[in-house]
């Protein structure tokens, strides 16, 4: 009966080795981060007047052919509705906005993975002063378009690192003609 005994418990006890080691081995993704700043030669007032209301991307951003929004773009839990010009749909929220220190931040709440292949982000907007001018910082963080533990190449890390990457120096850009554009 003993010997029954162990060879059950080191069985058991190999088996939960190996479902220990199968476990690590099939995590899911890790985060993904992504930051872009640019310097603008104009002061932060000016800056946050263009860039500081959350539905008014598409006024600035050259990948957002429309916005709408819900809320007055300044209160936490407000909504924006972002048409690309690629056709693709970003349904976003707003989770914290403090208009005295020049930032928000928000959360996509549906993913498009056609408009960009992500499965959730969030992401901070800030402008802060920067010698006679601003500095505006974007970060987001992301997970890519599949969380399996094999995602196809057009939903994988790099792909997600890539569209986020284009996708916020192409919103910088566009805020550095529109505020400096008038000069």
């Amino acid at each position: 009966m003993r010997r029954f005994h162990d060879s059950l418990f080191g069985g058991l006890v190999g088996a939960a080795a190996l479902g220990v080691a199968t476990t690590v081995l099939a995590h899911g993704p890790t985060p993904q981060k992504i930051e872009a700043t640019v310097t603008l030669a104009a002061p932060p007032d000016k800056v946050w007047a263009v860039a500081g209301h959350f539905a008014d991307i598409a006024g600035w951003h050259p990948l957002v052919a429309r916005g709408t929004g819900k809320g007055d773009g300044t209160r936490n839990g407000d909504t924006r509705t972002l048409t690309l010009r690629n056709g693709g749909v970003l349904h976003e929220s707003l989770d914290e906005y403090d208009a005295a220190r020049r930032s928000y931040s928000y959360r996509l709440d549906d993913p498009d993975l056609k408009a960009l292949p992500v499965s959730s982000y969030s992401a901070t907007l800030t402008v802060t002063p920067e010698g006679t001018g601003s500095k505006v910082a974007w970060f987001g963080r992301f997970y890519r378009g599949d969380t399996g533990n094999e995602p196809p190449e057009d939903l994988s890390d790099e792909a997600g690192r890539a569209a986020m990457k284009a996708y916020i120096e192409a919103g910088l850009a566009g805020l550095r003609a529109k505020v400096e554009g008038g000069r």
